[in-house]
């Protein structure tokens, strides 16, 4: 499923403006098998920054806490 901000992977809504963004940044930084898995880190991350969540329990709008785009979501 597609919407005019975010697309629906498989896995999860993601935003596409923060998914364009993250992977013009893949190249920088550590290798992703550094920063994920059974890491010890207090405040563990999300392999995919774009992820998006539910404004609402009726699962209705979409936001996206990176960039703080929301839109909602027509289910049929």
């Amino acid at each position: 499923m597609e919407s005019e901000h975010f697309i629906n992977s498989g896995y999860g809504w993601q935003c596409k403006h923060c998914d364009r963004e993250v992977d013009t940044r893949a190249g920088e930084g550590r290798a992703r098998f550094f920063s994920e898995g059974e890491s010890e880190d207090k405040e563990p991350t999300l392999s995919s920054p774009a992820l998006a969540r539910w404004r609402d329990a009726s699962r209705q709008t979409l936001y996206c806490p990176r960039c703080s785009i929301e839109e909602r979501i027509n289910k049929s």
